[in-house]
């Protein structure tokens, strides 16, 4: 298979699909690996680098997707590349559907097959294609909240762990998931008065018996959540539902209820927010103030550390990677049901219905298309 590889031109979007070490594996396998120029360079791989390993390297975005069967992208393609996905082009990359019309419209008319990975799905339910990038959000939340707790930054002036003779800050992470557990070691670890608030009594029984002491759990409902966020400085929103938008757990009118100085972090922003007023924002820009609490909401938390990030999310794309090059989609997804739930958009259908319920669009079953394997193999 042709496999490329273009260069992430999202706002500070630093990391890259493939490091050299994934390219390397995937040409051992007789597949040929195009990467763009300095697609790699902001995650600390040189072009020389990918070279070395056996890969090509073309100049422009444009030729990257012209040659390509398969994509590999980090991000979902922004508004300048939609022209340049191809019918029958499999694209492999983050998507979020649920909380972007214009860019499931726009695959719709590409006609192309997209698999995101933040739908590839265990039997367990996990989802191992997300958990890397989720771990590495969950962690930023906290040093970034804390961060943005700082007053000349807008916030209270409250260092999360506090010293002897002053009480912590209190930090509130809403769900207790990878991205909120990881959040809640983090906290924790600074000394921070931390509780995790979910609607899985197994999941907060889990937490509760490997968590710290100074980490308790409490029910996630409207009730306790309003009592909350009364007294708490740091608020992170760390709920997910797959393949949909998240529900609106922190509404306008409680904001009144904060403190001036209040930190939300939401890292659940690029699947639409559990915070209602969090709207994407950039690395570049990446706060605002809304009655005096603020907002943190980049959509792509982990492309500030994306050394660290583009090699965990290789280390776990890689292996679905070769088994849609080895196999091609179609047999790779009847082989792998884990492969079935990433695909979310095939040659004009919508065939996750999570998606095709955000916008009120048609749905058909991806059965149609793996029936159509079975009987032309």
């Amino acid at each position: 298979m042709i496999i490329g590889v273009p260069k992430e031109i999202k706002n500070n979007e630093n990391r890259v699909a493939l490091n050299p070490a994934g390219a390397k594996e995937l040409v051992k396998r007789g597949h040929t690996v195009y990467v763009q120029h300095t697609a790699g360079e902001g995650s600390g791989f040189l072009d020389s680098m990918y070279e070395e390993a056996g890969a090509k390297i073309l100049p422009t975005i444009e030729e990257t997707y012209a040659i390509a069967e398969m994509i590999m992208k980090v991000k979902e393609p922004i508004e300048p590349e939609y022209k340049l996905i191809k019918e029958d082009q499999l694209v492999f990359t983050y998507f979020h559907f649920a909380s972007h019309e214009p860019l499931t419209k726009a695959m719709v008319e590409s006609k192309s097959i997209c698999l995101a990975y933040e739908t590839v799905e265990k039997t367990d339910r996990s989802l191992p294609l997300l958990v890397p990038m989720s771990e590495v959000a969950g962690r930023m939340s906290v040093q970034k909240g804390a961060n943005y707790l700082e007053k000349p930054l807008g916030g209270k002036g409250i260092l999360l762990g506090g010293v002897p003779g002053t009480l912590p800050a209190k930090v509130l992470i809403l769900g207790g998931g990878i991205v909120g557990t990881q959040a809640a070691w983090m906290a924790a670890g600074l000394g921070a008065d931390v509780t995790i608030m979910d609607v899985s009594l197994q999941r907060m029984r889990y937490l509760s018996d490997v968590m710290p002491k100074n980490v308790k759990t409490m029910m996630s409902n409207e009730f306790n959540i309003r009592k909350m966020i009364k007294d708490h400085d740091l608020i992170i929103g760390a709920v997910l539902i797959p393949g949909a938008k998240a529900p609106n757990l922190i509404t306008r009118e409680m904001l009144k209820e904060m403190q001036p100085g209040t930190v939300l972090v939401d890292v659940a922003v690029d699947q639409g927010g559990c915070i209602e007023t969090c709207k994407p924002t950039t690395h570049q820009d990446p706060t605002y103030i809304i009655d005096d609490v603020v907002h943190y909401c980049v959509a792509n938390m982990p492309g500030a550390v994306p050394y660290t990030s583009t090699i965990a999310l290789t280390n776990a794309t890689l292996p679905y990677a070769i088994q849609l090059a080895d196999k091609g989609w179609k047999k790779a997804a009847l082989e792998n049901p884990e492969l079935v739930l990433g695909l979310n958009v095939i040659k004009g259908d919508i065939v996750y219905k999570a998606v095709a319920e955000a916008f009120d669009m048609p749905y058909v079953p991806v059965d149609k298309y793996l029936e159509e394997e079975l009987v032309n193999s």
